[in-house]
């Protein structure tokens, strides 16, 4: 064993925060109203309590309040894992378990604890925890976890998720305890006495069970031990004696305890490999290989499952079993369990848990075995033993298998064969062995040794460590483990032992805090000892005890004194009936320890101590006291300040690890002392304490010596926690701090008295050099040049961060003196350089003596030339070769990141992020420890890289985001160094792709792509208009305004669509049926009072004509426009038909009798008014199945509302939610409306999936799917209809060979015997034609295997008849007898089959141009033919003849007029005997089919020629029916009326969703028509044409898939009912199909900073095809997109909005996604730009647009106004305290007006961001004009500014409008640092020479210029190359010699004067003037 690490012993830290502890629980407890509340019981009579119960009574209750109440709570703490934001303060989580009642708190520092869930069961609660179910998702790999509360009671688990799902699950045996794993529950089972005598002596019974879920079945564990020999062999967890006692999920592992060995063991827990389950199940662990071996051990396996009969799924009859009946049903009887089962010496009840069913085997009830499960009565029936099912008794084999077994191997076969069907459990999870507690001889068998607590903890050097604590021998034992490669396996090394009393790990500071028997507490890291902890408040126990027991090894705490005698411990102690250990341990080494041990607690016992520890969350613990009560402290942390934490990181990263720990555990000790420093003081503590540790006397050395008094160098951030400081002034306590360490350190003794600091101060003379040297001995000598170099890493990249940057300075101070005393000069000078009036004050070294040289690492990392990351982006920009940079891993990322980004951006690598990285960083590795951080880089970068293709600026972009990178960080970037990055960001806002991630958007600062992208990634958008939009329906003025179930519709975007009139208002008042109706009739004077009454009821009539068939077109004009609310029922407008007559107002109503009202009259029009109302429901919306019970009426007169609800919800998708149960329960009821509603709506939502349980549920409604012997089922004739409709849905395009066969036969179904099939054949028929149509919709020829069938003709057949040909198949039997009311003969009666036939023909050959099929549905070309064909069926030819033909549909008339047959068109001979009213009706007719046709091909496209072409013909039949003449006569009122119904409708079609006026205007005109012919059908086909022209309010349109035209010739049938109960031609139901055609295709732009709907240009492209070119037109959105698969791409224009393009031709997924939520398409407005709705001709965006030349534009420009132009409240702010002249700001006007031109260019350009880059270059340049910088920082960024535009105006004038800086700034400002640096040079070159000589630096004001100059002209450092420079004589030696040292020739020709001599020799030469640069 590895022994324990002692660190200073003396040293002591305080603990913060004392607070005192409660469980929140228990303070909850007192106020829930639960069982144990008395005062409550008190004021009810029992039965009422107890009702819950039943005969519980009062009595028992009462019993179970006792005193134990108390100690049977429990609780348990974590740290809170919901992080509602990033930045959200981490709380702790509570859940407390105390009789039946358990509660889940929260609560954190800052916030008082509050309930989270609280939960009450029905009997004690005797475990509750927390624990992670995976639920695998059907369709992907990965797993969603649920988060839930486990509650075990005595005989089930109740487990709550947080989303707010409960189960129960019963436990079949009875549980010891349960753990929480990775995985999900584990179960350990209570051993019972019986067990011994009841198992197999081949095989034990399990003890380990898993549930992996819930509805999971529990399973038994697999565990395989590490064996000695190589077949370790894999069996059931069935030892007895192992008990568990820890378990983990991260790493997912399990301990256990032997109780017999007394040893512990590890084990991984894993899913179980097939072959494991496998050889478990085939059980080969028998040692007898003979089959009966084989065969009982099966059958155990087997047994597990238990009697497999009482598992059905009734099988909840576990009551009344007898022990007979069980024993004979669990086992067959040959088997040889027979005779054990029924000698059984205790007759045990064999009883199942009921529905204990797995999801594994019984997919069909697993729904059922969950409700099942929850009711279960086995759960509360404890007079079985819940372990029976385990408990089987099982005794060996038979003795007459000895004889008769073996011999006669068949015999085994027939009695496998008889054991019933068990299918034996199959385990889930493997517990694999890892590591074993080796057994020692001081482990005292008699002992208990079983630990009380194990936990996992890490050092602060990631040392992972098991510890558990074994009280009995108070020590606590950890095993340090590592984590293999592949995370599975852990290896596990060392054990070492701690003494100590009790142990809590603190998780985020990689500590332990430790209890030791003398009461102390003692903070450890691993199994290092840092130092005691202070608790102010608590005496600390003597320390002479201490001494005492840090050298005991016996555990004294045995010694049972009472005062020791924790109550803990006493309870362990009698749980394991140990005897009492002192005789044992009575050596003589305890003899004289235990007076003083005694004397030490009685004197204790009187003030408070410390006995237990618990709850550790992060680095807080509750500490227990004797007294009983609690404290809770905090442990600080290692550091606050960022600066020291970063230094500790690259300190531990570069040492070993030995000298890591002392280094960070000598740290913690001082900087956390009691009473330690004040948080400002960090930093001057961290540099004196690592100086002296490297062997420096800080004493000595002045900087360091004047750290305690100076104000701080840096502002550290004020730490958070405020420490309770002593009295005294702020220099006394810091001398002290200094001094005490250095007491630790050096243990020098040291006075605490004022003289002292007083001489400290006073001396500050400096002191003899020859003191200033180096402590070879100190621990970090050694490692000083590595130690230096890792603190130059992290300076060079706090350079790269701006928040940083302060801190560098105060680095850079130990940085410079760590150089000079390694005698490292370039690093002095490159310091000296960025901190030049810093650098200059240092003076002193320290010498380090050459024979001690030796002895420091000089790692080959550390090079003589200084890494700068500044002047290596440089030499990036300009081009240069590079060595890669050197940078830390896990500390330099910034500097990771920018040298790439330039690496792949500026140098072009595609590479660099990706193979290449080696080329460009240089990977530090610590000599003395393998870094294993190479691979996790790569991982990290191998971002996939589809973008090779596209720019560096893309691909750049992308990999940023994929490392994390935010604007955040670009801001603090330093603007030199980010220009490049925002250059790259910029390039890629102008052409983004529409598929980037979120991330990318938000950093290419494309709000509107975020925002999209946000949307798109938000699974389910709960309401899809609410993501972010506020499109609430406005309230209503009118408090008193009816529902008129329109209120829903988004004004916000109707109001942008119709902005110039309020024809949606118009709409709503045609479409509203909840107010009564104005019936105005004048009373005539020769009229009785009472005529004029029923005159006003008849009138009243026939406006309800119209009010009836109002719903129709509500539900297409609101559709999918509302969000329920799931706790309100829908809200459905009444229906009214009641009348008010004017003057009076007086009530006129149907139900007066005084006329004849039509029976059932308003049944189909409430059906109607429910679906419309269920159609307002969005399909994004949540609906559940409870919630569509809910809504179920009270009332049996709203029942037909309901019906039309239901299928509602089955049209917009919601119906599967309903469970099976309900839909039967709906059905069961009879009630005609509401199965058709369900039928059709059930199928439309099941659409084209061949749905088992929906076809078995409609063939049950379908006479001819049912077998020929089945029963006579009573299904009224409409659902018969409905149900086929469905049939026709559900296998909608699947071309089903049976259904399509039924259906052609059902086309010709004669009537049958008695009176069924005989009336309303015609509506069966057709839609039997329909549903075959949608079986086969689109195959045309190529219907596959149906052949045989001849569909086509026998359709033709039925179309134009002849002779019945024989049923075949199945239901011949069923149509032998003809039927005794209809004499149809043997022939086809085609006025029942052709409309069927004709439609189902037409949808089969759909779009398939097939001329042939198409030339049968000619109109016949003679007069005779014509005079036999209904003029009604001619409109079905025609319209089925065109859709054939769909590619020949022309929008013009001449196409139209060109269906006409030739004859009609002609004049007519009078001689001939022509039927005038026969030709009349002909050419309407086929007029009309022919624009019905029209009205599919451009349904949903708003195409002009069409709507002309139909609006012509509506004209003229209109012109002709207000002719009362001839024609009007011929033809027939209803006739015309038909026809122009059906125009249109073709005409709404084609307006679908755009709500033309033209069409409204028609509407409407029909709308007041309600006398003579206008029928209910007619007003139902007018107003379906107004909710087609405003579908869904102009959010939807129709689509043209053949599934959608299938839907429209369903929905527009042309035959409408003549009156409300008309279902004679056509189901009424089927109007509402035509939702099934409509698709969103409304694009409505929203701005993405006002979150308002506004207009943006489109440009919409389409794809060639054979009628026009590829053609782009321009659209303002919000508009209607055509049909996404016509588009080629859909693109939002300039110059208003920043663009955005959707390329179609990839993929239409993104854009349908778009549309299906509402269309909402975010944009931004570019700056400088108003809105359309404001400035609708753009005259008034910025001026840049009219005035082109830039200077007028500036001068023209008005800050002021900048407002109305951006939103960007930085720019308007600037633009507000800037740019504007004002009395406090005494600017000069110049700087204003610098001020106004950046900012006008910022807007101008687009770039609001780059205006901090223009103040900072202004302010680099006036502050090297003035001359006071400080440090030469700005001028490198400047440096870089000027270099990257030097490279991109190189390349060619073309690459300039890619750069962000074009404008006439930038060489303005280079040309003032240029003039303020060579005036300077003129007057000062002799200090430029003396540097470059390297004689001493200047003083201060020249030094800084000097450095300026250096840094700006990058001359890098001279010192000893300046010889070579001096001996030039010309300027061509020196253009050869400089290339060598890497300046720039712009840079060098500044140095040509000081180098050759005069200035004017040096102009000479050149021959041209030094201006030119």
């Amino acid at each position: 064993m590895s022994e324990v690490v002692y660190e200073e012993t003396a040293t002591m830290i305080a603990a913060g925060e004392l607070q005192s502890f409660v469980p929140f629980g228990r303070e909850h407890c007192r106020n829930h109203p639960n069982a144990f509340n008395l005062q409550l019981r008190e004021l009810q009579p029992a039965s009422e309590l107890w009702s819950s119960d039943g005969a519980a009574g009062l009595v028992g209750s009462l019993q179970e309040v006792s005193l134990q109440e108390r100690e049977r709570e429990s609780w348990q703490l974590r740290k809170g894992c919901k992080g509602v934001r990033e930045e959200d303060v981490e709380f702790e989580e509570e859940l407390y378990a105390a009789g039946t009642v358990v509660v889940w708190s929260q609560g954190s520092r800052t916030q008082a604890s509050n309930v989270y869930k609280a939960f009450t069961v029905d009997s004690p609660v005797q475990q509750a925890l927390w624990c992670t179910f995976a639920v695998p998702q059907n369709k992907t790999d990965e797993e969603e976890v649920e988060q839930t509360v486990c509650i075990v009671q005595s005989s089930c688990v109740n487990v709550h998720t947080v989303t707010g799902k409960d189960f129960i699950s019963p436990l079949p045996f009875q549980v010891s305890n349960v753990w929480a794993t990775k995985f999900g529950l584990l179960l350990e089972r209570k051993n019972t006495a019986t067990d011994a005598q009841l198992s197999l002596p081949g095989e034990p019974l399990p003890t380990v069970f898993s549930m992996l879920h819930p509805l999971d079945e529990i399973a038994p564990v697999v565990c395989k031990p590490a064996g000695l020999f190589e077949g370790s062999h894999v069996q059931y967890a069935s030892d007895a004696t192992m008990k568990i006692v820890f378990s983990c999920c991260q790493p997912s592992v399990v301990v256990s305890y032997d109780t017999v060995q007394g040893i512990h063991s590890v084990w991984a827990l894993r899913k179980v490999t097939q072959d494991e389950r496998s050889t478990v199940l085939r059980c080969t662990a028998d040692p007898v290989g003979t089959p009966l071996g084989l065969m009982a051990s099966g059958l155990l396996t087997s047994h597990l499952r238990n009697i497999s009969r009482l598992d059905s799924p009734g099988g909840s009859g576990a009551t009344g079993l007898g022990a007979g009946t069980g024993t004979s049903c669990a086992v067959g009887p040959g088997s040889p369990l027979h005779y054990s089962a029924l000698h059984s010496h205790q007759s045990r009840i064999m009883t199942s848990s009921p529905g204990f069913h797995s999801r594994v085997h019984s997919p069909s009830i697993s729904n059922m075995a969950a409700l099942s499960r929850a009711h279960s009565p086995g759960m509360a029936a404890p007079s079985f033993s819940g372990a029976a099912r385990f408990n089987t008794s099982f005794h060996s084999p038979s003795p007459r298998g000895h004889h008769g077994v073996i011999h006669s191997p068949n015999s085994t076969v027939n009695e496998t064969m008889l054991v019933p069907e068990m299918e034996p459990i199959i385990p889930d999870l493997c517990m694999e062995q890892l590591w074993s507690e080796t057994v020692t001889a001081g482990c005292h068998r008699d002992m208990s040794s079983q630990a009380c607590k194990v936990f996992l903890t890490s050092d602060l050097c990631e040392n992972r460590y098991l510890c558990f604590l074994v009280e009995s021998h108070q020590q606590l034992r950890c095993v340090k483990f590592i984590e293999s490669n592949n995370t599975s396996q852990l290896i596990f090394t060392s054990v070492t032992t701690i003494p100590a009393k009790d142990a809590e790990p603190l998780q985020n500071i990689g500590a332990m805090l430790v209890l030791e028997a003398c009461g102390s507490l003692v903070l450890y890291t691993g199994i290092t000892r840092v130092s005691k902890v202070f608790i102010p408040g608590l005496l600390s126990p003597t320390f002479s005890l201490t001494n005492h027991l840090s050298h005991l090894s016996t555990p004294v705490e045995n010694v049972s004194t009472p005062a020791n005698s924790g109550s803990r411990h006493l309870q362990r102690m009698d749980e394991a009936a140990m005897p009492s250990p002192v005789s044992e341990l009575r050596g003589p080494n305890i003899k004289h320890h235990e007076g003083s041990f005694l004397e030490d607690y009685t004197f204790q016992h009187a003030t408070p101590y410390i006995h237990a520890l618990r709850d550790p969350v992060c680095n807080r613990v509750t500490l227990e006291l004797n007294s009983g009560t609690m404290l809770r402290i905090s442990i600080p942390e290692i550091a606050t300040s960022e600066l020291v934490r970063k230094c500790l990181q690259a300190i531990h990263f570069i040492l070993p690890k030995e000298a890591a720990m002392k280094v960070l555990v000598k740290w913690y000790n001082i900087y956390n002392a009691p009473g330690g420093p004040s948080s400002h003081a960090e930093w001057n503590l961290y540099v004196t304490c690592f100086m002296t540790l490297m062997g420096y006397n800080t004493e000595r050395l002045a900087w360091t010596r004047n750290l305690h008094f100076e104000v701080p160098l840096s502002p550290v951030i004020a730490a958070k926690k405020a420490r309770p400081s002593d009295g005294g002034s702020e220099e006394n306590l810091d001398y002290l701090l200094g001094s005490l360490y250095h007491r630790q350190m050096n243990s020098q003794p040291v006075c605490y008295n004022n003289t002292l600091t007083t001489e400290t101060v006073t001396s500050m003379s400096p002191p003899s050099s020859p003191s200033l040297k180096l402590d070879s001995s100190a621990p970090l000598f050694p490692h000083i040049p590595a130690l230096f170099y890792v603190l130059h890493l992290l300076y060079q990249e706090l350079q790269l961060d701006e928040l940083q940057r302060a801190r560098a300075s105060s680095l850079v101070c130990l940085l410079q003196q760590l150089a000079r005393d390694l005698q490292l000069d370039e690093y002095v000078d490159l310091y000296w350089r960025d901190y030049p009036s810093l650098i200059s004050g240092f003076t002193e070294s320290c010498v380090i003596d050459q024979a001690l040289i030796g002895q420091m690492q000089r790692p080959s990392f550390l090079r003589a030339e200084p890494p700068c990351v500044l002047s290596w982006l440089s030499s990036c920009l300009r081009g240069e070769e590079n060595p890669p940079f050197p940078c830390l891993p896990g500390i330099s990322q910034r500097t990771r990141l920018l040298v790439l980004s330039y690496a792949l951006y500026i140098i072009g690598d595609v590479n660099a992020t990706s193979t290449a990285v080696s080329k460009y960083l240089a990977k530090l590795s610590p000599g003395q420890k393998s870094y294993a951080g190479e691979p996790h880089y790569r991982r990290q970068s191998s971002v996939n890289m589809k973008f090779s293709s596209e720019s560096l600026a893309e691909q750049l972009v992308v990999w940023l985001t994929s490392e994390g990178f935010t604007l955040k960080d670009l801001e603090s970037v330093p603007f030199g160094v980010a220009l490049p990055i925002r250059e790259a960001i910029y390039r890629c806002r102008e052409q983004p792709c529409s598929d980037w991630s979120e991330e990318v958007c938000l950093l290419i600062g494309r709000q509107d792509l975020t925002k999209q992208a946000h949307t798109m990634t938000l699974a389910k958008c709960k309401a899809s208009v609410g993501s972010g939009l506020s499109l609430e329906p406005p309230a209503t003025t009118e408090a008193d305004e009816e529902e008129d179930g329109m209120l829903d519709i988004i004004q916000e975007v109707t109001g942008l669509i119709w902005s110039q009139d309020l024809r949606v208002q118009e709409v709503r008042r045609l479409l509203q049926s909840s107010r009564p109706a104005r019936v105005s009739v004048v009373q005539l004077p020769e009229v009785s009072d009472h005529e004029y009454i029923e005159e006003k009821e008849n009138k009243l009539l026939q406006l309800c004509q119209r009010t009836m068939a109002l719903p129709v077109g509500r539900g297409l004009f609101t559709l999918f426009s509302y969000h329920p609310v799931p706790t309100e029922p829908l809200p459905v407008p009444k229906l009214n038909l009641t009348g008010r007559a004017p003057p009076r107002n007086t009530m006129v109503d149907l139900n007066s009798g005084n006329i004849d009202v039509p029976p059932n009259m308003t049944s189909w029009p409430s059906f109607h008014n429910g679906v419309a109302a269920g159609l307002k429901i969005a399909p994004a919306s949540q609906v559940d199945s409870a919630w569509i019970a809910y809504n179920k009426p009270k009332s049996p007169e709203l029942a037909n509302e309901y019906a039309g609800f239901l299928m509602a919800l089955g049209l917009n998708g919601h119906l599967t939610k309903l469970a099976t149960l309900n839909i039967h329960d709906y059905l069961t009821k009879g009630h005609e409306m509401t199965s058709i509603g369900l039928l059709l709506g059930v199928s439309s939502a099941k659409l084209g999936t061949m749905d088992m349980s929906i076809t078995r549920l409609l063939s049950i409604h379908i006479p001819a799917l049912l077998p020929p012997t089945s029963t006579e089922l009573d299904v009224p004739h409409n659902v018969q209809v409905a149900a086929v409709i469905g049939i026709g849905l559900v296998y909608q395009g699947t071309g089903h060979r049976h259904n399509a066969e039924v259906l052609l036969s059902e086309i010709g179904r004669p009537p049958g015997p008695e009176m069924e099939y005989c009336t309303d054949r015609e509506s069966y028929s057709l839609a039997a034609g329909l549903a075959l149509g949608m079986v086969c919709l689109g195959h045309g020829s190529n219907l596959i295997g149906m052949t045989d069938l001849n569909v086509p003709e026998q359709l033709y057949q039925y179309m134009v008849g002849g002779h019945r040909r024989a049923q075949a198949g199945a239901n011949r039997e069923r149509h032998k007898s003809p039927s005794y009311q209809i004499k149809e003969g043997d022939t086809i009666n085609v006025d029942v089959t052709c409309p069927g036939a004709t439609l189902a023909l037409a949808m089969i050959y759909l779009k398939t141009n097939n001329r042939s099929i198409a030339d049968w549905l000619k109109p016949p070309d003679t007069w005779f033919l014509l005079d036999f064909i209904k003029p009604e069926f001619l409109l079905l030819r025609t319209l089925a003849r065109c859709i054939i033909m769909w590619d020949e549909i022309l929008p013009n008339a001449e196409w139209v007029k060109s269906n006409i047959p030739q004859i009609m068109r002609g004049t007519f001979d009078p001689s001939e005997d022509i039927n005038m009213e026969t030709m009349a009706q002909a050419q309407d007719y086929i007029t009309a089919g022919a624009c019905m046709a029209l009205g599919l091909r451009f349904a949903g496209s708003a195409n002009s020629d069409a709507f002309d072409c139909l609006y012509e013909f509506a004209r003229s039949f209109m012109k002709i029916m207000s002719f009362a003449g001839t024609a009007a006569v011929q033809t027939g009122y209803y006739n015309l009326q038909t026809g122009l119904s059906m125009i249109l409708l073709a005409m709404s079609m084609v307006m679908s969703g755009t709500g033309n006026l033209k069409v409204l205007q028609l509407c409407r005109f029909f709308h007041k028509r309600t006398g003579g012919e206008m029928n209910y059908g007619f007003h139902m086909a007018h107003h379906m044409a107004l909710g087609l022209l405003f579908l869904g309010g102009g959010r939807y349109t129709l689509s043209t898939s053949n599934s959608a035209i299938a839907a429209l010739l369903c929905a527009l049938y042309p035959h409408f009912p003549a009156h409300s109960t008309d279902n004679r031609y056509h189901l009424q139901a089927l109007r509402h199909l035509a939702v099934l055609a409509a698709e969103p295709r409304l694009l409505v732009p929203v701005d993405v900073d006002s979150l308002k709907p506004c207009y943006a240009l489109l440009e919409v492209t389409y794809k060639e095809t054979k009628w026009y070119d590829e053609t782009t037109v321009e659209l303002m959105a919000p508009t209607m997109l055509p049909e996404l698969h016509l588009l080629k791409r859909v693109k939002v224009k300039g110059p208003r909005y920043w663009e955005l393009s959707v390329d179609l031709s990839k993929e239409t997924q993104h854009l349908k996604s778009i549309l299906s939520r509402d269309g909402v398409l975010y944009v931004k407005l570019r700056a400088g730009q108003l809105p359309y709705k404001d400035d609708p001709q753009g005259w008034k965006s910025l001026l840049a647009s009219t005035v082109n030349h830039r200077n007028s534009g500036v001068r023209a420009f008005e800050p002021e106004a900048i407002s109305t132009f951006t939103s960007e409240p930085a720019l308007v702010s600037f633009a507000e305290f800037f740019c504007k002249k004002s009395e406090d700001i005494k600017h000069r006007d110049d700087t204003l007006v610098l001020f106004s031109a950046m900012l006008y260019e910022c807007v101008t350009q687009e770039c609001p961001e780059m205006l901090p880059t223009y103040i900072a270059v202004e302010q680099a340049v006036g502050a090297l004009r003035r001359g006071d910088l400080l440090q030469t920082f700005p001028l490198w960024q400047m440096r870089l500014v000027v270099e990257l535009w030097d490279s991109r105006v190189l390349r060619g004038p073309a690459n300039r409008h890619n750069a962000l800086l074009t404008s006439e700034f930038l060489p303005v400002m280079k040309n003032m640092a240029d003039v303020a640096l060579d005036s300077w040079l003129k007057d000062n070159s002799s200090v430029l020479r003396s540097y470059m000589r390297g004689e001493a630096l200047p003083k201060n004001g020249q030094s800084i210029m000097l450095a300026c100059f250096l840094v700006y002209r990058s001359i890098p450092c001279l010192r000893n190359t300046h010889a070579q420079l001096e001996s030039c004589s010309s300027f061509g030696d020196l253009l050869s010699r400089s290339s060598e040292l890497r300046i720039p020739l712009r840079d060098l020709l500044r140095l040509v004067p000081v180098l050759l001599g005069s200035a004017s020799g040096a102009q000479t030469l050149l021959g041209f003037p030094l201006k030119a640069f």
